[in-house]
């Protein structure tokens, strides 16, 4: 499979949600040894133990309430998806042997949130401002000097070794101590986002941040997980992304630029999936994380077992705006073999 058409707007929008931007070891930064995972799967036994003869896996991604009305980043038509999702859940229950969740997870001063940026002024961009290269290099906006990053056991937050599997690591990304120059990151970031061809850095409201209600499973979803996990004695298995600050990730698998190892491709992610004889996929939004999330799961996927992968069409809606990105990967999905239908004609 190749790269879509970019959907990223030339200009910056006038509306919200007309804008898109989401879903290596030389040297180590000293005094940042730890960082939030940015996608962390969180397995029930089954991960490794799957003992049954056949296995259903269905694949909720982001079915989160600040994805839904009166959310932060509502999606208009979400709450008609959970519905159906939930429906599905409830009405298969005996015939699904796992499921698995991802969640969108932020912290407040991540790269695409407002807070991060400022301006000359001081100023903070609004939600939806697209950020250029070219703004970042001549000051128009610059990331905030204060930012610190959080410490975790057994990690760093940026990886040169990594890095260096995209590209040439500037030199002048590390100061004498081995700190991260901040500034010089976000040159080489939005340098990179915009090499890919798929997008240029747009600044979101805050959303999914951790902690918060918005961050939570939509009720009606959680509702029929729970009943699932009650009627059938499975567990949810749980996958986090987009916690590392300096890297943004809509697909589950990869980050758009990785920094480390966690948010370079998860192939351990990958090869439970694969143990699946049918993968059924939804959530939020189909123009952009269910997008890329099914697309890396396709390309790394037997062309000849793609027919195991379902994605379920009114289980899923497009941001505002974007309704040809989620056309072209529709398209793109079934000319990959992989089978477009609505929740009622699933058969399992």
């Amino acid at each position: 499979l190749t790269d879509p058409p970019s959907t990223q707007p030339k200009t910056p929008p006038t509306t919200p949600l007309n804008c898109q931007s989401k879903c290596v070891k030389t040297r180590r930064i000293s005094h940042q040894s730890g960082r939030v995972h940015s996608s962390t799967h969180h397995p029930s036994t089954s991960r490794f133990n799957i003992n049954q003869s056949t296995m259903t896996t269905l694949l909720l991604i982001d079915v989160q309430k600040d994805f839904h009305p009166g959310g932060s980043l509502a999606i208009p038509t979400a709450s008609s998806d959970a519905q159906r999702t939930a429906q599905f859940i409830r009405q298969n229950a005996s015939s699904i042997h796992r499921i698995v969740a991802t969640m969108d997870s932020h912290q407040k001063l991540h790269i695409a949130h407002p807070c991060f940026w400022k301006n000359d002024k001081g100023e903070h961009p609004n939600p939806f401002t697209v950020i250029s290269n070219e703004d970042v290099v001549t000051g128009k906006w610059i990331p905030r000097s204060d930012l610190t990053f959080p410490v975790v056991p057994h990690g760093v937050m940026m990886d040169d070794a990594v890095l260096a599997t995209g590209g040439d690591v500037p030199e002048k990304l590390h100061g004498e101590a081995g700190s991260l120059d901040i500034l010089q990151w976000c040159i080489e970031y939005t340098k990179r986002l915009e090499s890919k061809g798929r997008f240029q850095l747009c600044i979101w409201p805050e959303h999914c941040l951790i902690g918060t209600e918005g961050h939570n499973v939509v009720d009606v979803v959680r509702e029929a997980m729970d009943e699932w996990s009650h009627k059938t004695g499975g567990s949810v298995e749980w996958v986090d992304k987009g916690q590392n600050l300096l890297t943004e990730m809509y697909s589950a698998l990869c980050a758009e630029v990785p920094v480390n190892k966690k948010t370079s491709f998860d192939f351990d992610l990958l090869d439970s999936l694969k143990k699946s004889d049918k993968l059924i996929a939804c959530g939020q939004a189909m123009s952009h994380c269910v997008n890329y999330t099914l697309r890396d799961i396709v390309e790394h996927w037997p062309e000849e077992e793609r027919g195991k992968i379902t994605l379920l069409k009114d289980c899923s809606s497009s941001v505002p705006g974007f309704d040809s990105a989620s056309d072209i990967f529709i398209g793109d999905m079934i000319e990959a073999g992989v089978n477009v239908e609505t929740s009622d004609s699933v058969r399992l």
